[in-house]
């Protein structure tokens, strides 16, 4: 039997107002008729009422018990985490030439108040994100004597066609974000820098130059919009740190050819580890006099646009208050730099809020002293304490996990960061403050929270003067505090195994609990080195984790380099010593299907089929409900016609499965249909350790047999050659 939870008595009021009254007639026999509303059963009803409130406060007297057990194994609760974001900033004051300085932890309210995590020097300009983008097949088509002739007008062999195409339209992010590489000629982004007065452009320049304050720090915000890491990627700190992009800026100065001189930019902070999360550079901007652009007009210079300079910006009045352009270019050959958004005069923000100075309480004397701080949920690493000494003021005190392992002398102090309670020493495991001694936070920052995670254009304001502001992208990361109940089904499943992992269901249960991401499901591959494809590698552990994905949603979910970089950073720590720790996605196999059925009569045709098709994407769904056992289709279980059928004869309406057909890609990415094997005409899709399905399409129709083709997609188009501006036709 289970444990029970323990009420030292069950009893509640009516129980007691039922034992009294069956107790009347031996104590007083002539009181016959106790009814409702008599004075003395008035009163019977007021004590039962008491002796509840008595019950349940003694039945409280267990869970403290719990609680106090649990505070003795001094394992903290989990605090809240902050929701974090970014800032594009501008002047409120658009015929302001001067740059504005905005410090840090400046207040950023809204519906959750936030605070800004970097110092930004709000320039005079604006940023206007450009590519030299890839016309599609119709643009081509229609474009293709242009090309022709433009080739002849510049002499060029080859070219490849571009239109000059903004993004980000109004400083905003773009959902579906824009992968520099593969949209555009030459796999450069560009920022034209913009003033806002074309008759400002000479005192914007002299504002910019270097004096006393020296250079000029220019911070761009960037929002990666998160690719997939090929299957088998390690996701490891050094492969981030490779430089592989370059900042450069157009400079008033030509080549020998023609061709514009490029400035090369220092980056002097750079959060965004290689452009693999959301974060600031921030660049060295040239001095003045270096300041310049290639001609923009056609009729200055005929071949504005062609090859190596700025893209070609067609419209006239914005091309007058050009002042310069900035562009991000690879220095080797890369494959891919998805953006969701890219914007100057950006800045971090987070969820937090910053306390200065205020004392805490008085120390009585006694040991093992606790005090409350401000709030709860304290980012632990931005406290700073200090305790009053008789003649020295106030002392700083550093922070421990541990005040049983400190020294008599050691001013150290123990914190519960979700509670926010700091806890000193007794003069025996750590020094015990004087009597009568304040104790100060000279600094600290606490807050967090869901309620932070705010969709983008919710904040509008900052608490500085002359700053107006506009939330480009979604905060994000926010999470709750840790609740009691929580916490109680945590912390057994930690002592059993120190919060370290040691078998196959410590992995998966520290890799759902990962902070901050969320994780639909964990498998384990032990053995298995995802990079050879390996199997039976002593010492390896391979981590398969898949994000949580609405149902039916295109593709199937797959895990981007954010979420592989967490789970890795929280299970690397706790993996034991010797073991080589993988966290990777899985591997897909596309596949397609067709069916052919009967339904029967009193069903509607079309909602039988969709109904078909629905059953088939939730059996191969990689999470709940797909497979056997409703949790995920299981890591290499191969795909069997036969048990399709039986999905498919299992719907509302089928009357019969005449036939169905199973396709995969071949090497040259064609759909083709898979053998039929033995005497039932069994079509198998063999799937390794590592793999799942990947449903592509179901065509489903009521027939005698299944459709024997499917359409695939065709490939970009894509034209090497010298990058040349064109305009497209606009109806």
């Amino acid at each position: 039997m289970s444990i029970p939870k323990i009420k030292l008595d069950d009893r509640t009021a009516q129980d007691l107002i039922n034992e009294m009254l069956a107790k009347i007639p031996g104590h007083t026999p002539e009181w016959t008729n106790p009814r409702i509303g008599d004075p003395g059963r008035t009163l019977i009803d007021l004590f039962a009422w008491l002796g509840d409130t008595i019950l349940y406060r003694a039945n409280l007297i267990p869970e403290r018990q719990r609680l106090e057990f649990l505070r003795l194994l001094n394992i903290p609760m989990i605090p809240a985490a902050p929701a974090k974001g970014l800032l594009s900033l501008s002047l409120a004051n658009q015929a302001a030439s001067q740059p504005i300085n905005v410090p840090l932890n400046t207040s950023v309210p809204g519906p959750v108040t936030f605070e800004t995590r970097d110092e930004v020097s709000v320039m005079p300009l604006q940023g206007k994100v450009y590519l030299k983008r890839k016309p599609d097949d119709n643009e081509l088509a229609n474009l293709s004597g242009v090309v022709d002739e433009l080739q002849s007008v510049y002499n060029i062999n080859k070219g490849s066609p571009y239109i000059a195409t903004p993004y980000f339209a109004d400083g905003v992010a773009d959902r579906k974000g824009i992968d520099v590489i593969q949209q555009s000629v030459d796999g450069c982004l560009w920022i034209a820098l913009l003033v806002n007065d074309q008759a400002m452009k000479n005192e914007v320049i002299d504002s910019l130059a270097r004096g006393s304050h020296g250079e000029r720090l220019l911070n761009i915000g960037f929002q990666p919009r998160m690719l997939v890491p090929e299957f088998g990627e390690r996701i490891h700190k050094k492969q981030q740190q490779r430089e592989i992009w370059q900042w450069q800026m157009t400079t008033r100065y030509l080549q020998q050819n023609g061709e514009p001189k490029y400035f090369t930019l220092d980056t002097r902070l750079d959060t965004t580890a290689n452009f693999s999360r959301a974060g600031i550079i921030q660049l060295a901007l040239p001095d003045s006099d270096d300041w310049g652009i290639p001609a923009n007009n056609v009729e200055q210079d005929i071949r504005a646009g062609v090859g190596d300079k700025p893209p070609r910006i067609d419209d006239e009045q914005l091309s007058q208050k050009l002042l310069g352009w900035i562009r991000l270019k690879p220095s080797e050959p890369t494959h891919q730099l998805a953006v969701s958004w890219l914007g100057i005069n950006a800045i971090s923000i987070d969820q937090l809020k910053s306390y200065h100075n205020i004392v805490v309480g008085v120390a009585n004397g006694f040991s093992d002293q606790a005090f409350q701080l401000p709030a709860g949920s304290i980012d632990k690493n931005s406290l700073q304490l200090e305790v009053e000494e008789n003649n020295d003021g106030f002392r700083p005190y550093q922070q421990i996990d541990l005040l049983a392992s400190a020294g008599r002398d050691d001013r150290v102090y123990s914190l519960d960061s979700e509670a926010g309670i700091v806890k000193f020493g007794n003069n025996i495991t750590g020094r015990q403050p004087e009597i009568n001694r304040r104790i100060r936070v000279k600094y600290m920052r606490a807050g967090g929270g869901e309620q932070g995670n705010l969709a983008a254009n919710n904040l509008s304001a900052i608490a500085f003067p002359g700053i107006k502001i506009i939330q480009p992208v979604a905060t994000t990361g926010g999470r709750n505090a840790e609740t009691l109940d929580q916490a109680e089904k945590r912390i057994p499943a930690y002592l059993k195994h120190g919060d370290r992992a040691v078998n196959r269901e410590d992995y998966q249960r520290l890799a759902m609990n990962t902070p901050g991401v969320e994780i639909g499901r964990v498998e384990v591959l032990p053995r298995f080195k995802p990079q050879q494809r390996l199997q039976n590698i002593p010492g390896v552990i391979s981590v398969a984790v898949l994000p949580k994905a609405n149902l039916h949603t295109a593709p199937n979910p797959r895990p981007d380099r954010n979420i592989l970089e967490q789970v890795h950073a929280f299970l690397e720590p706790r993996r034991p010593l010797g073991v080589e720790l993988y966290v990777i996605g899985v591997e897909y196999v596309a596949l397609s299907l067709s069916v052919a059925i009967s339904y029967q009569d009193g069903y509607a045709r079309d909602e039988v089929l969709q109904q078909v098709r629905d059953a088939l994407r939730d059996y191969l769904w990689p999470l709940t409900p797909g497979g056997r056992e409703q949790t995920g289709w299981p890591l290499g279980q191969t795909v069997n016609s036969q048990e399709l059928e039986v999905v498919v004869a299992r719907v509302s309406g089928v009357l019969t499965v005449n036939d169905i057909n199973l396709f995969v890609l071949n090497a040259q990415q064609a759909w083709v249909i898979v053998d039929q094997i033995g005497e039932n005409k069994t079509q198998r899709i063999t799937l390794s350790s590592w793999q799942l399905p990947e449903l592509n399409s179901v065509i489903v129709d009521d027939g005698l047999t299944a459709a024997t083709s499917v359409d695939s997609e065709s490939d970009n188009h894509q034209i090497p050659g010298i990058p040349i501006p064109v305009v497209p036709e606009i109806c």
